[in-house]
C-alpha cells in the first residue's frame, strides 16, 4: 500500500471519529436542554465565546450544531463585538468648534462693560495683551448672547456706575440721618447733614438742626463751599437725593461757586451707596446705641464717631485700612504693649501698640 492510500485511510478514520463525537455531543446537548426548566440566560463572556467560534464555523455549520440560539443570533453577537472594538465614541468630542473658555468670556464682558466705546477688534487686541487669542466674531457672539450692544450703541449712553467711576475724584455725596434727642420740650427729631467724598470716604458734618429750613440750608451751602476752608471746591460735583431740604437756594449757592449739584433719580438709594453705608455705620455703631439728652450730647456723639471713623476704624471698602491714621498710633507696629483707647464711655474702642 502506497503512502497516499495509507493517508486516505488515516484521514477517513479521524473524520469518522470526529463526526461520531459531534453527533454524541449534539444528542447529549438536546437531552440536557429537554430537562432544563427554562431557556438558560447566557452571560456576556459566554456570548462572546459562542460568537467567536460561530464566526469561524460559518452559517451552514452553525445551522447544524447550534441548539441554544439560532445561527443569526450568534452572528449578530459577532457583528456587535466588531462594532464595539472600533467604536471611538468615548474619545470623540462634541461636534463643531470647541467652546470659548469661561475666563475669556468673562474678560470680554468685563472689557465691554468697562469700556463702552470699545468695538470688537479693540476687545480682541486687549485680550491678546493678556495672552488670549480669539476672533472678532467670537467677541461679537459673546456680546450678543449676553445682550450687550455693539460699541456704536453702547457709547451713546453712560450708566450711573460708569459716571461715578469716571468722576470719583471730584464727587461728593450729601445726605441726612436723624437722631431722637430728649430735650426740655420732650423727644425731638434732629437732622444731621453730612457730606462724604467718594474717592477717599472722608466725611464732613455740615450741620445739625431740628429744623433744616431754606435759610439754614443756604448758610450750610456757603460754609461747605467757602474758599480755602470749605469741604467742596470749584469743579466738584455733589450728589444728593430729591429730598425737599435740598432746596433751590441750596443748589444755587453751590452753583454760584462752580460746584455742580446732581440730583439722583427717584427711588434709587443704590446710587448714593457710600452715603447710605455711612448712615448705617453711624447709627448701628453709635447713635442708636445711646440715649441722647440735649443737642450738645448729640453733637458730641457725632463728633466722636466721625473722629473714630477717620482715625481708628478699619474700612472694608478701602482694603480694610484706616482712612486717616495718626502717626502716634504706630499702625502696623509689632513691638510694644497693646492698649485700648475708648470713646463715649467705651462704646467705641481702638487697639494700638504703645511705645516703650
Amino acid at each position: 500500500m502506497d503512502w497516499r492510500t495509507m493517508l486516505a485511510h488515516i484521514t477517513g478514520s479521524v473524520d469518522e471519529g470526529l463526526r461520531l463525537r459531534n453527533q454524541y455531543l449534539l444528542a447529549e446537548n438536546r437531552i440536557l436542554r429537554a430537562h432544563l426548566p427554562s431557556k438558560p440566560k447566557l452571560t456576556d463572556p459566554e456570548r462572546k465565546t459562542l460568537a467567536e467560534i460561530g464566526k469561524e464555523l460559518g452559517r451552514k455549520a452553525l445551522a447544524e450544531v447550534a441548539t441554544l440560539v439560532t445561527p443569526e443570533t450568534i452572528l449578530g453577537w459577532h457583528r456587535k463585538l466588531v462594532a464595539k472594538k472600533f467604536d471611538g465614541s468615548k474619545k470623540r468630542g462634541t461636534p463643531g468648534r470647541p467652546p470659548t473658555p469661561k475666563e475669556v468670556e468673562e474678560l470680554v464682558l468685563r472689557f465691554a462693560r468697562e469700556n463702552r466705546s470699545w468695538g470688537y477688534r479693540r476687545i480682541v487686541g486687549a485680550l491678546a495683551n493678556v495672552g488670549h487669542t480669539v476672533s472678532h466674531q467670537t467677541v461679537a457672539d459673546i456680546l450678543r448672547r449676553h445682550d450687550l450692544a455693539p460699541a456704536p450703541e453702547r457709547k451713546r449712553g453712560t450708566t450711573w456706575a460708569e459716571f461715578i467711576r469716571i468722576h470719583k475724584d471730584v464727587l461728593a455725596a450729601a445726605d441726612f440721618f436723624t437722631a431722637e434727642v430728649w430735650t426740655r420740650g420732650g423727644l425731638v427729631t434732629f437732622y444731621v447733614l453730612f457730606l462724604i467724598r467718594l474717592a477717599t470716604r472722608e466725611v464732613h458734618i455740615a450741620g445739625i438742626s431740628p429744623n433744616p429750613d431754606e435759610a439754614w440750608m443756604t448758610q450750610v451751602a456757603r460754609n461747605i463751599s467757602m474758599a480755602d476752608v470749605g469741604f467742596l471746591a470749584p469743579g466738584d460735583r455733589l450728589l444728593h437725593d430729591r429730598d425737599g431740604k435740598f432746596c433751590a437756594a441750596f443748589r444755587a449757592t453751590l452753583e454760584s461757586v462752580r460746584v455742580k449739584t446732581i440730583p439722583l433719580p427717584p427711588h434709587s438709594p443704590n446710587l448714593n451707596a457710600f452715603a447710605e453705608r455711612f448712615v448705617r455705620s453711624a447709627k448701628e455703631e453709635c447713635v442708636d446705641r445711646v440715649v441722647l439728652f440735649g443737642e450738645e450730647s448729640l453733637r458730641r456723639c457725632v463728633r466722636e464717631y466721625v473722629k473714630h471713623y477717620h482715625e481708628e476704624r478699619n474700612h472694608q471698602g478701602r482694603e480694610n485700612r484706616i482712612l486717616l491714621p495718626r502717626e502716634a498710633d504706630r499702625i502696623g507696629a509689632t513691638r510694644g504693649a497693646v492698649r485700648r483707647r475708648e470713646r463715649l464711655g467705651g462704646l467705641l474702642g481702638f487697639y494700638r501698640r504703645i511705645a516703650g
